[in-house]
């Protein structure tokens, strides 16, 4: 295939998945792969970074590689897909920071330091976990469910997180360097901060943690205890909402199920598709786009407009529980 084809090829893949429909994704993978695979069994063949790692051969019965490449939202999106894999034996190589909270859960084989200086362990089939969704041909109508059993890897340590009766909700504004279009600014969130039925907790890392802002929010932060994603996740099971930023933060909270809205800007990653509140990858997350490009006050709007009826609800549950303990 000539290089040229390969912005038509990543044009389709991109629509495909976009408009759901995945099947004609993996076609245009295909018009990339099928002939690379021909050429690899060729003398002097050099994979171009284009290429995928997995080479066609099927996992079922075989020892597979499973490399994580990409980023930690990826792996977490992605490792639904190992337990369907039908291999004979799994090597998951994770990077450091998910070894902790992956190893030993159900499904994915021996989990490992994908950044140690170890040889990697002897395998049939090589992978990297972002290609598992095409190698299994998957669906929005297929697609597995998040990973079922990260709720169970958590450390049994109690965050002991304050309570005041309102509604608990935790919120990450920031994204990573690597794309800081993601980000909000914090004082963009104002609508929030103004419900004052609403008990909010900083989960947020990195310099954005130490926004001078929250000096004067009512805001709990928990940025030191939950730098440990294992101890962010448990955070997560405390709250009773988590509003984030496009990240890990959303992978990680939608695989362990928790109700979860996410702040998407216009142009959003393609994994969210186009024009849906809703997402086939996690049954609990809801997405607040933007309207226009830049435009997070319109987001931190609609945000506080969902969020007042939930607070005022949940304060009602209190005052009735309180009633009823004064009986």
């Amino acid at each position: 295939m000539s290089p040229d084809t390969l912005p038509d090829v990543a044009d389709d893949w991109l629509a495909g998945m976009r408009r759901g429909d995945w099947e004609s994704a993996w076609r245009a993978t295909d018009r990339l792969e099928l002939p690379r695979r021909v050429q690899q069994r060729r003398p002097g063949f050099v994979p171009r970074p284009e290429h995928l790692r997995w080479d066609g051969t099927p996992t079922a019965g075989r020892s597979v590689l499973v490399r994580c490449e990409h980023g930690l939202g990826d792996t977490l999106q992605f490792l639904r897909f190992v337990p369907h894999l039908g291999a004979r034996q799994v090597h998951f190589m994770a990077q450091p920071s998910l070894v902790q909270l992956l190893r030993g859960a159900p499904g994915l084989g021996d989990v490992h330091n994908y950044w140690s200086d170890d040889p990697l362990p002897a395998h049939e089939v090589d992978l990297e976990v972002m290609e598992l969704a095409y190698a299994l041909r998957s669906t929005p109508a297929s697609l597995p469910p998040p990973y079922p059993h990260l709720s169970a890897q958590l450390p049994h340590d109690d965050l002991d997180l304050p309570s005041e009766g309102r509604l608990r909700v935790g919120l990450l504004w920031a994204a990573s360097d690597w794309d800081a279009s993601r980000s909000v600014p914090l004082a963009a969130l104002a609508p929030l901060f103004a419900l004052e039925e609403v008990q909010f907790f900083s989960l947020q890392q990195g310099e954005a943690a130490a926004d001078p802002l929250l000096q004067r929010l009512d805001i709990e932060r928990l940025s030191a205890r939950t730098s440990d994603i294992c101890m962010a996740a448990a955070a997560m099971m405390q709250l009773d909402l988590l509003i984030t930023i496009d990240g890990m933060p959303a992978h990680l909270a939608g695989t362990l199920g928790r109700p979860t809205w996410v702040m998407l800007k216009h142009d959003a990653d393609w994994r969210w598709m186009e024009q849906r509140e809703d997402t086939p990858w996690y049954p609990t997350l809801r997405l607040f786009r933007q309207p226009r490009p830049g435009d997070w006050s319109a987001v931190a709007q609609q945000l506080a407009a969902k969020l007042r009826p939930l607070a005022q609800a949940q304060r009602q549950r209190e005052a009735v529980s309180a009633g009823d303990l004064v009986r």
